[in-house]
């Protein structure tokens, strides 16, 4: 979902007289703290002010829904079994969706990063403040036993190799605050993923390549309809052996007791909450259709089979599925394959005209190749044939073959831009 560009840049500066001591102090705290500078240090600080208030004078519920009326959102385009929505999917969430309506919310939220990107996204340290009309939102139209699935990727601190917090905080938040359950946690894998953050992976090599993105799977109720036999995967080849030539029930040296209803089959084995999805398309009917039209390919869709995973998952036929996210509606096109009726919201009027061609002349089929399996090596596969010293800085300083073939100008560039993933898969 694409947010209007800042209206509000940062423009004025302020004085602030500071003994010798002061500044070194603050400047020492900034560098501790991962900030770049004592002016990033006094934005955040003044963040975690603002939101202690807030929650302090935390504005009743008709309030909030006040401030995001129907006319802020409109119909784009309707199909069988579902609608488009163009607009701010609050107005829809708050003041449109009739309340306890929705049977789930599968949707990937703008992420929390540190530098801005074409479809919009929020600043990490001030993500839960944006994040709650929607959550009370959600809390809203959701069914007591509808499911809350958000699809949301990590983010890394500026130029330092540790992660922020922010997903975590915004769970915390969306447990503690609105009083959603957490069913699980999911991990949406990216076999194809690219080795990214590359400064810290591919440059000075002090991290591996980050390739997973973590999806909540939240409820109203501890109980909400679900069941594990609508996703079932292909038995491995041992577990066939196994079902052919029986299996001696006895117990483990683990501790677990396996009966002898371990042997029974049941038609495929349980998932792990592990999802192996690569997001290659790149040459599709969605593609073809905004390179045709002209329009802007969103840069940040996921895959069809995680979607679909949850929808097949979570729901029966008929029921109401939204994204309030919704990029190039994929959910939507999922949705309505699925024989699901659903709502897509999006800000961007070019994403949407983009995502028509999930849905004309006929929705789009969902697509094959689900029999693809891939393989993760175990810890410490490759022989180590040469002993390579840890660097005893941390990998603070580059290395020193990098630092003979860059300019020292654009080294300080490569440092500034590497602190972030590469995004070139999240969501629809």
């Amino acid at each position: 979902m694409s947010r209007p560009r800042s209206n509000n840049p940062r423009s004025f500066v302020a004085n602030v007289r500071l003994t010798d001591d002061e500044r070194e102090d603050m400047e020492l705290c900034s560098q501790r703290l991962g900030y770049k500078n004592i002016s990033e240090y006094l934005r955040s600080l003044h963040a975690r002010v603002q939101h202690d208030l807030s929650q302090e004078t935390k504005p009743e519920s008709q309030e909030t829904k006040s401030l995001y009326p129907k006319k802020l959102i409109r119909s784009f385009h309707k199909t069988k079994r579902g609608e488009i929505m163009w607009g701010d999917s609050r107005a829809w969430l708050l003041n449109v969706a009739k309340p306890a309506s929705v049977d789930l919310i599968m949707t990937s939220p703008p992420f929390g990063l540190v530098r801005k990107k074409s479809y919009g996204n929020e600043d990490a340290d001030q993500y839960c403040d944006w994040f709650r009309p929607f959550a009370e939102g959600f809390k809203r139209v959701l069914t007591d036993k509808g499911s809350l699935v958000i699809d949301i990727g990590g983010a890394w601190i500026p130029g330092q190799p540790t992660r922020s917090l922010y997903h975590f905080k915004l769970l915390i938040m969306l447990v503690e605050e609105f009083g959603f359950h957490l069913c699980q946690e999911h991990y949406w894998w990216n076999p194809s993923k690219l080795p990214s953050p590359a400064e810290w992976v591919n440059i000075r090599r002090v991290r591996v390549k980050d390739a997973v993105n973590c999806v909540w799977w939240l409820s109203k109720s501890p109980f909400p309809k679900a069941s594990n036999r609508r996703v079932l995967q292909p038995y491995s080849k041992s577990m066939e052996n196994l079902l052919q030539n029986g299996y001696v029930a006895k117990l483990r040296p683990s501790g677990h007791d396996i009966s002898s209803k371990f042997s029974k089959n049941n038609g495929g084995s349980v998932p792990p909450n592990l999802l192996a999805v690569a997001n290659t398309e790149s040459n599709g009917r969605y593609q073809a259709f905004c390179r045709e039209k002209n329009l802007p390919i969103h840069p940040a869709r996921f895959p069809a089979a995680l979607p679909e995973y949850f929808v097949r998952m979570l729901t029966d036929t008929g029921d109401l599925v939204v994204d309030p996210f919704a990029g190039s509606c994929i959910t939507g096109a999922v949705a309505e394959a699925l024989d699901r009726r659903w709502v897509c919201c999006e800000l961007s009027e070019e994403y949407l005209q983009g995502g028509l061609a999930r849905f004309n002349p006929h929705v789009q089929p969902l697509p094959n190749g689900k029999g693809v399996i891939y393989e993760i090596s175990p810890p410490c596969p490759m022989p180590l044939d040469k002993d390579y010293s840890l660097p005893v800085d941390g990998g603070e300083a580059r290395p020193p073959e990098m630092s003979r073939r860059h300019d020292p100008a654009k080294a300080v560039q490569i440092i500034s831009a590497g602190d972030e993933p590469i995004r070139r898969v999240a969501r629809a």
